[in-house]
């Protein structure tokens, strides 16, 4: 039987075998070019990675750069490389940063030189910027561009004609530009093998996700969901690695529930969870550990997150279908967070807090993110009126360190988890006021007997 330390190293050692894998990839990246491989740029949200490896072709992830530059403290010189050029304090400081890195050598976040593209791969998915983010690289890059385009959930629905139109645009713009780039015709026997991979560890994520309903929460659906979404939101979707990933991950999850562990932290296991809060809204990046730390230090623990449905909202029940491959993937690319209207996402939260039995929502407004940003309080409203948990507003920024001020927003943070001590406190009082008063039992007459 594993005693309590053994099962938080043995969590520890999926986290490392995350960082292996995405480091092993960008070393996969720099060797591209001399192996003959092709590389594709494109997006974490509704990416089609299944599809990507039916080619075999080695995908980049611009966002994945800007924010693992900005955990390595590399971000604030690529932004201000940006800002130098000419680009607004107002752009999304993911572009900046990657422009920035971009001028100044593209060398990615590990030191290793990135390759250059052979293919700009967009598939929209209710982020604007990601468009002009392209049109930006398309300066830099003499490549050929396919976009697909995904319909917003605009009522809430994806309906059968706008899957139909995505899957329109894949046979007719993003399959023919691959065989182009490839010199190959699309393999489905391949691409169904690859859906089928995705389909077992997504079942295996949302596990450990769900396993967060539990007291106390063996995870940080948060801070620690960032490691465990890696792998499948990026480059190992539909490979056997995400499968082992996911297994080894679940079966340390499930080791922690069996000893009624609470999460690891940058500090250590959280030995008492006193609060349980769903986040929405992307984390900072350039203080991650130290905004982890806010939280963990108060004993706060996420037991729900809207950020790690950036990339597909498998709670839901979306999964993969390796019979329709087409057809799977233009769903997928459409269920995405950011693809989401505003009442589909209070929602969602206000279902999280529910069935996590969370005590508040707090929301992480990015300056810089209007896909998240736009809407938020809002949704902060909704979600108090509907649920009557208190909620909480924080600002940061995802890359950009001069948006962190680490006073202020552990100030907010106490002062958010002392209202929701006094909602308690006064839900005990009322609870005490309203039960009623039993007087203690009269002692029983004696009865005189006549004489």
């Amino acid at each position: 039987m594993s005693t309590p330390q053994e099962a938080a190293s043995a969590k520890d050692g999926s986290m490392i075998k995350q960082k292996e894998m995405i480091a092993g990839h960008f070393s996969a990246l720099t060797r591209a070019k001399a192996e003959g491989k092709k590389v594709v740029y494109t997006f974490v949200p509704g990416n089609i990675t299944e599809l990507l490896l039916a080619f075999d072709v080695l995908p980049v992830y611009p966002e994945i750069n800007a924010l693992q530059s900005g955990m390595r403290k590399k971000s604030g010189a690529y932004i201000a490389e940006a800002e130098r050029l000419g680009h607004s304090e107002d752009v999304c400081t993911y572009v900046k940063c990657d422009i920035g890195m971009l001028k100044s050598g593209n060398f990615g976040p590990t030191g290793e030189k990135l390759p250059e593209p052979d293919l700009l791969l967009l598939s929209y998915t209710g982020c604007f910027t990601f468009m002009k983010w392209f049109e930006l690289l398309k300066r830099e890059y003499d490549c050929p561009v396919a976009m697909m385009h995904v319909p917003y959930q605009g009522d809430g629905v994806f309906t059968p004609e706008m899957r139909d139109y995505v899957v329109a645009q894949l046979r007719t713009e993003v399959v023919p530009a691959l065989e182009a780039l490839t010199g190959k015709k699309l393999d489905e026997a391949k691409l169904s093998e690859a859906l089928a991979r995705s389909r077992v560890a997504e079942d295996d994520l949302v596990a450990v996700l769900e396993s967060a309903k539990r007291r106390p929460s063996p995870i940080d659906a948060y801070f620690g969901g960032v490691y465990y979404i890696g792998p499948i939101f990026t480059s190992f979707r539909g490979t056997e690695a995400a499968v082992d990933y996911y297994r080894t991950l679940r079966a340390e999850v499930d080791e922690r529930v069996r000893l009624g562990l609470g999460p690891l932290t940058p500090d250590g296991a959280i030995t008492h969870e006193k609060y349980r809060l769903v986040i929405e809204g992307p984390p900072n990046w350039t203080n991650f550990q130290e905004f982890w730390k806010m939280f963990s230090s108060e004993g706060a623990v996420v037991v729900a997150s809207s950020y790690t449905k950036v990339g597909g909202v498998y709670d839901n029940g979306f999964r993969h279908d390796p019979e329709r491959p087409l057809e799977t993937l233009a769903e997928y690319c459409a269920g995405c967070y950011t693809n989401l209207n505003l009442p589909t996402r209070i929602d969602m939260l206000s279902r999280y807090v529910r069935e996590y039995e969370a005590d508040g929502l707090l929301i992480n407004s990015v300056k810089s993110c209007n896909s998240f940003s736009a809407g938020q309080l809002l949704i902060l409203r909704e979600v108090e009126a509907r649920t009557g948990v208190p909620g909480g507003f924080i600002e940061t920024d995802l890359v950009d360190p001069r948006y962190f001020s680490a006073a202020n927003i552990k100030n907010r943070i106490e002062s958010y988890l002392q209202m929701i001590e006094q909602k308690r406190r006064n839900a005990s009082t009322r609870a005490h006021a309203a039960t009623p008063t039993v007087a203690p039992p009269r002692p029983a007459k004696k009865l005189e007997v006549l004489r």
